[in-house]
């Protein structure tokens, strides 16, 4: 039964007109609805949102709660859900077209080759919200806080575009912060271990994806971070 409800999901984002997939890492392309080729980098407002609003990615947003509850939230903000799993991303995208929600789209590739779908400066913003954390020491450039993905994001963000982490694991949150400020071209605007301790700083951070539902029901404390790359 669960193969059979993943191929009907991967058969039905197909017709999305709010989902973009790239099939080959090795030679970096978009297809979208009905599998037409496209090429968005440096169009995604042009070709896609028909607008000129900036535009936020969650990156490894996994059923896209944030993706689609920050375009709620900010009308007059585009707002792109990038993971790797289609099966995940069909909730958000079938969530954002139910709500009519035409500032959230929704892009199927891995964040590794994010640089070939934006073009320098087309990025305003970055949130990263419960991502894998890694946690093995030999892993911690797969971790989307590491100088080695802080160089992708530097391709395609704005200067001074903010970056968002929100995660429950205490080693994550503090390797983000040595990262940072072991690179004299970051700055750290905010960070907060604990953020549900007192008032919310930023309003937006009551969003909850299914992860953070588990994490708080497990009496995890919800960390977040608000910083530049330079």
């Amino acid at each position: 039964m669960g193969r059979k409800n993943k191929l009907r999901k991967f058969a039905e984002i197909l017709s999305f007109p709010n989902v973009y997939e790239c099939y080959n890492v090795q030679q970096p392309a978009l297809v979208g609805a009905g599998m037409v080729h496209v090429d968005l980098k440096g169009k995604w407002n042009t070709s896609h949102f028909r607008n000129q609003h900036p535009i936020t990615l969650e990156l490894a947003c996994g059923g896209g709660e944030y993706t689609v509850e920050l375009a709620r939230q900010f009308p007059d903000r585009n707002f792109i859900g990038v993971d790797v799993k289609g099966n995940r991303l069909w909730k958000g995208a079938k969530t954002a077209l139910e709500a009519g929600l035409t500032n959230a789209a929704f892009l199927r590739t891995r964040i590794e080759i994010i640089e070939h779908f934006f073009a320098p400066g087309e990025v305003a913003e970055i949130w990263i919200t419960f991502p894998d954390p890694f946690p093995r020491a030999s892993k911690e450039n797969r971790r989307l806080t590491s100088p080695y993905f802080h160089e992708k994001y530097r391709q395609i963000l704005q200067p001074g575009g903010l970056v968002h982490l929100k995660h429950d694991a205490p080693d994550f949150y503090q390797f983000t912060l040595d990262t940072i400020a072991a690179d004299p071209r970051c700055k750290l605007i905010f960070k907060n271990d604990d953020i549900y301790a007192a008032a919310l700083p930023y309003p937006e951070l009551a969003i909850q994806t299914l992860y953070e539902s588990f994490h708080l029901a497990a009496g995890k404390t919800i960390k977040y971070v608000r910083y530049t790359l330079g």
